[in-house]
């Protein structure tokens, strides 16, 4: 029973390593967090230990490796794969039965050597892993190798390999350079990211607390402090691998729920800033903001549990653009403080209302346009899968969302 427990577990044994770290971490450990979140993983420092029939990872550990390859690679027997870097070719990683490990190793280190038959060799153009769902936008995977000299750019490229594609104008185009060097930070600090969503959740209450107060100015300060905080934690846990499902949850529950309180407790503290009344119905207005921001996530949802299978906003090239100042927090935080810095919070409460319906009523449109081409053509396909095809290079959505590897 032991022996056939150590068959089933995947071996995983590194070689060449760099001492070069990157975010904190060298590419061993990146690459040791990566695997043991997967589970059933077991680190070997001697390939003759292994079991004839047990599967093996073999890694090159002075590369940096995307963790979408590490997870293909993991579960896709058989195969090496080879990375071309300024011409030069170079075996980075094989997964083999231990009968061949040995084997294998030495053909990757020696070039001379061959390898075993049934070893199929592998690139990163025949593997077809460029669309990112989670993230939201198409980014080819990669395998770079690590020096002192590449370390800073290999840094910034990790990171932006971590950032989302698809979101809003502010976290896309104001938050990322002031992001990464608070990521910095964190890394020097030994700051987790649970520590940063702790303190954005904080802010959301202070924030909350200064808007039923009618003290916009110095709410809405908080509230972007929080924003760029919401930023931080998320690039936090991926470059240093330190990603959980509490986090994951923690994080999202914040995102959802705090837009709408903020703007009821907005709209009560105009009470203070107004005493003489609005010139508008506060609780329809607030009651019609709600409904809309409901509906817009209820649509999102349907799409991606009944239709696509991937975000709205990455079905075409139309809603990625569109998810920029789609009725999210950052899009309405414009809002008020444009209005607020104007004298005019009260408008600001009536516009977010406003672009929240508007916007839901946008991605009902698109949600009973996607479902009509479903029933058509049986199936719906993110334009991240042709983009890099079928691309044309004077696309705005092309030059925004789709990019190269992180070197």
């Amino acid at each position: 029973m032991k022996r056939e427990e150590n068959n089933m577990t995947l071996s995983v044994c590194f070689f060449a390593e760099s001492p070069v770290k990157i975010w904190g971490m060298t590419c061993r450990e990146r690459m040791v967090r990566v695997l043991g979140a997967m589970g059933g993983v077991r680190i070997v420092a001697d390939l003759a230990v292994l079991h004839a029939n047990a599967p093996v990872l073999i890694l090159r550990a002075d590369h940096l490796i995307d963790d979408r390859l590490i997870h293909y690679l993991a579960a896709t027997p058989d195969m090496l794969l080879l990375n071309e870097d300024g011409g030069e070719k170079t075996a980075v990683a094989a997964h083999v039965s231990g009968s061949i490990a040995h084997q294998t190793h030495t053909a990757m280190t020696d070039p001379e050597k061959p390898l075993p038959p049934g070893v199929r060799i592998q690139t990163l153009d025949s593997l077809a892993l460029s669309f990112q769902e989670k993230l939201r936008k198409f980014d080819p995977p990669f395998v770079l190798p690590v020096s002192a000299d590449r370390q800073r750019r290999l840094e910034r490229g990790l990171f932006a390999w971590s950032y989302k594609g698809v979101t809003d104008l502010v976290t896309k185009w104001v938050w990322p350079h002031p992001a990464q060097w608070a990521v910095r930070q964190c890394v020097r600090l030994g700051i987790q990211p649970n520590h940063v969503t702790l303190t954005s959740l904080i802010l959301v209450v202070l924030a909350g607390g200064l808007f039923i107060r009618g003290q916009y100015g110095w709410g809405l300060a908080v509230a972007w402090v929080m924003t760029f905080l919401d930023t931080v934690d998320g690039k936090l846990a991926r470059v240093t691998v330190t990603a959980s499902r509490f986090g994951h949850y923690f994080d999202h529950l914040i995102d959802l729920f705090s837009p709408p309180v903020w703007y009821m407790l907005w709209g009560l503290g105009l009470k203070y800033a107004y005493p003489g009344g609005l010139f508008y119905a506060l609780d329809r207005v607030i009651w019609l903001m709600l409904i809309g921001y409901v509906a817009g996530r209820l649509v999102e949802l349907t799409f991606k549990k009944c239709l696509g299978r991937f975000d709205i906003f990455c079905w075409q090239p139309m809603d990625s653009c569109f998810r920029l100042v789609t009725a999210r927090r950052n899009p309405c935080l414009i809002l008020l403080t444009f209005f607020t810095l104007w004298g005019r919070p009260d408008l600001g409460l009536l516009a977010v209302a406003f672009w929240t319906l508007l916007s839901s009523v946008f991605l009902l449109l698109r949600l009973a346009w996607a479902s009509l081409i479903r029933i058509r053509e049986g199936s719906l396909t993110t334009w991240f899968v042709d983009a890099r095809r079928s691309r044309d290079l004077n696309s705005p959505a092309v030059r925004w969302f789709i990019r190269g590897t992180p070197d």
